[in-house]
């Protein structure tokens, strides 16, 4: 129900003929109903916003529009790209995980499979997930798998267009960004987020740091919504502790083990044969490199194969291809 505040409120808008803030005060009520459990009656408090403004004509200056199958736009003048979207078709079949990592993932889903059962009891399935480790161990693609496990679309957040130079420009776009959140269901990821969530001891850019991760966490804490927010960072090292305990599950990524690396060379040998005579030196060359990068050495090897009409992929050029990768590192 509608808090007596909230009622005023609409009153008060109504009497002033002010739309824009009416229909504000009836996404609040929207999204309080939809955090206790009432699902059903906060999306249609949502469609008929959506209903009214597209009955109004009412323009969005602000938040982000869709103009594509594949990207979204802020509605300014200069029309920044704010990210891409996608629909992703990648299963726990597609990615080499760790025990530990698939099974917060899984847990992830599922209380996200049972939100109207969970928010029955007042309670708030697991919505926010920070991710970090070394690029290319499978943050991105764990993304693209919740999103087409959840069947939502996959919103990108572009950092490159997020972050201006232009003092509390940034922070506007991410309220925008936040705004369209709450009224798009949907998986949105921030990748590269150290730009945005780096340690506010940093003294740079006079405060402009401090301020954009203060506008976040601020957002993070008020977002009530049904959409998911996935964060992933490289450099876990650099962010700032008070992000740690607004993230319902933060998930540490690495480099594969050794069983890992036997299963991902294995996966990509499916339909074409590897003739492995010494199952320690594949491992030990492919030791300390990522799971995108020993992926690409394996489809590297297939692809000499095809050129020079080889029935099968030598050990011997597999481990050639990992070395050449690994001496990238030095």
């Amino acid at each position: 129900m509608a808090s007596a505040n909230q009622i005023k409120q609409l009153i008060r808008h109504f009497i002033k003929k002010d739309e824009k803030r009416f229909l504000s005060v009836v996404l609040q009520i929207s999204a309080h109903e939809s955090k206790i459990g009432h699902t059903k009656f906060a999306e249609e408090l949502r469609n008929l916003v959506e209903n009214t403004k597209l009955a109004l004509g009412s323009p969005k200056p602000i938040a982000p529009e869709v103009v594509s199958s594949n990207s979204s736009r802020i509605d300014l003048s200069h029309a920044n790209d704010l990210f891409t979207v996608s629909h992703p078709a990648l299963t726990f079949k597609n990615i080499i995980l760790s025990q530990d990592i698939e099974a917060k993932l899984v847990r992830f889903l599922d209380e996200n499979r049972n939100s109207t059962k969970i928010r029955q009891y007042g309670l708030i399935p697991r919505r926010h997930l920070l991710l970090y480790g070394p690029p290319g161990t499978g943050k991105t693609m764990s993304a693209s798998v919740v999103a087409n496990e959840l069947h939502l679309p996959l919103f990108t957040v572009r950092m490159d267009s997020l972050m201006t130079k232009f003092m509390g420009e940034t922070s506007a776009k991410l309220r925008s960004i936040f705004e369209y959140i709450g009224t798009h269901k949907g998986v949105y990821l921030f990748d590269e987020f150290d730009s945005i969530g780096t340690k506010r001891s940093v003294t740079n850019d006079v405060g402009e740091v401090r301020r954009v991760l203060n506008t976040f966490l601020q957002l993070l804490d008020e977002h009530q919504s049904d959409s998911l927010i996935i964060s992933a960072t490289n450099h876990k090292d650099i962010l700032d502790h008070a992000l740690y305990r607004r993230f319902d599950d933060v998930i540490e990524y690495s480099r594969p083990t050794e069983d890992a690396i036997i299963n991902l060379i294995s996966s990509r040998f499916i339909a074409f044969e590897l003739n492995v005579n010494d199952r320690d030196k594949l491992i030990s060359s492919a030791h300390g490199l990522s799971y995108a990068e020993i992926k690409k050495s394996c489809d590297d090897a297939v692809k000499f194969a095809l050129i020079n009409n080889m029935k099968k992929v030598d050990q011997s050029q597999l481990v050639s291809l990992l070395n050449e990768r690994k001496s990238y590192q030095n």
